[in-house]
């Protein structure tokens, strides 16, 4: 029992303790978070999948990406970006880019949803990476649209607007309005963070939250603007513009209606 009792009172217990404590805590956060992003994968790729993206990839990205997608001067790598990265920024139009700019300007998409599922296939076939979501995730009306309008307001309305209409930001960058942007382009948005902004990680918004803000999303597109004219929904500033203009047009307007009324 001394020696049993001289071992627990050891100069390096704790620091062992210590070791043991944070291995069982990243253990079980590496488990919650593989459980999240499996809730949201689609199906897997094949083997044909991912040669015919090779071919794509060297036509149309390579000049810029580098061949093997190592990335260049004119361009990051895409070694472990995943399937959901090309998905969202191909399929948006954003790639391939139209010209040099602050960020990718949205186009008409240039392949069809055959072509960008084999490059995507490609590209996640080089390191891991978020992988496209499946249709069950993304349904908004599985989700909850009222607890998604909290989480937008508190994660995205400082770029994108409350009212998801969009928002300047600097050197010429800016955040898009959301109007009639796709379910899973929402969803792919937020695991990959392009441009400028954040990647939302399962760990940092869970798969079911991601489809509440869907949800939110889908709801105010769908409400329109009830209250009459939404004048851009840029908030104060337009309206504070607007009622400026109108009120010194009618103020105008009286004085010289005033003054032909004199004369």
């Amino acid at each position: 029992m001394k020696a049993l009792s001289q071992r627990r009172r050891h100069p390096l217990a704790a620091v062992a303790l210590l070791l043991m404590a944070l291995l069982a805590t990243g253990g079980i956060y590496a488990a919650a978070s593989t459980a999240n992003e499996a809730q949201a994968q689609t199906t897997t790729f094949t083997a044909n999948d991912v040669d015919e993206g090779s071919k794509l990839f060297a036509a149309n990205c390579a000049s810029c990406h580098g061949m093997g997608a190592t990335g260049s001067d004119a361009a990051p790598s895409l070694v472990g970006v995943g399937a959901a990265s090309v998905d969202f920024q191909v399929g948006s139009g954003r790639m391939p880019m139209q010209m040099d700019g602050p960020q990718a300007q949205v186009k008409p998409v240039q392949f069809d949803d055959e072509q960008i599922r084999q490059m995507a296939a490609y590209v996640a076939s080089l390191g891991a990476g978020p992988a496209i979501p499946s249709d069950e995730i993304l349904d908004p009306a599985e989700g909850d649209s009222s607890a998604g309008g909290e989480l937008f307001r508190v994660n995205c309305a400082m770029c994108h607007n409350a009212a998801a209409a969009g928002g300047a930001l600097t050197r010429g960058k800016y955040a898009p309005s959301l109007e009639g942007t796709s379910e899973k382009h929402i969803y792919e948005a937020m695991v990959t963070g392009p441009q400028n902004m954040p990647v939302f990680s399962d760990a940092n918004i869970t798969p079911e939250d991601k489809q509440d803000i869907i949800a939110f999303l889908k709801t105010i597109e769908e409400q329109g603007s009830p209250g009459g004219a939404d004048l851009g929904s840029l908030g104060p500033v337009s309206e504070g513009l607007f009622i400026w203009v109108a009120g010194l047009g009618v103020i105008i307007a009286f004085t010289v209606w005033l003054t032909s009324r004199s004369s």
